[in-house]
């Protein structure tokens, strides 16, 4: 483990959710808002109606801003995102999960606690200088996010969908 588990955890769904937006939209349905709320195990309040739908796919160019940004800017980005929310870190402990940090009242709505806790991963990320654990798929044909949590920084691609493109074109190629 890079870092501690809610870090990892909160940079895992904001990678997923951004890379929803990706041709085809994976976050089209509020079935598939509960999916991802349920499988990214977060607490709180949930009404998983159209405009919550629509408030989380909002959330995602934000999110792919600070995700994306160079060091200082995502620090501002980091910034602005806990003061709007009014983001208060605390310790608690639910569930089967350990303690780890909440920086908004589980009664907030789903995006602001999924904006707050990707901008606390966020900080982690920056005071570690490892924002290069953050980039883009290697797929020229694809802008997805990639998280390489990996020790030897090795992951390349968004998925393996765009991994086996690749490897597939580049055998070809070979056998030319």
């Amino acid at each position: 483990m890079v870092f501690a588990h809610d870090t990892e955890a909160a940079l895992r769904a904001a990678v997923e959710l951004v890379n929803s937006a990706e041709d085809p939209d994976t976050l089209t349905e509020t079935a598939q808002l509960a999916e991802f709320f349920e499988r990214h195990l977060y607490t709180g309040v949930h009404d998983g109606g159209p405009a919550e739908l629509a408030a989380v796919r909002a959330l995602r160019t934000s999110l792919r801003a600070m995700l994306t940004s160079d060091r200082d800017t995502a620090v501002v980005l980091v910034n602005e995102t806990l003061a709007e929310h009014r983001a208060v870190p605390r310790l608690v402990r639910h569930g089967d999960v350990d303690y780890h940090v909440h920086a908004v009242p589980a009664q907030a709505p789903l995006p602001v606690r999924i904006a707050v806790e990707t901008a606390m991963a966020m900080i982690d990320l920056i005071r570690a200088d490892e924002s290069s654990r953050l980039s883009i798929c290697a797929d020229a044909d694809c802008a997805g996010l990639v998280l390489d949590l990996s020790r030897n920084r090795s992951r390349r691609y968004c998925s393996t969908n765009c991994g086996n493109r690749n490897a597939v074109a580049a055998y070809r190629a070979r056998r030319k």
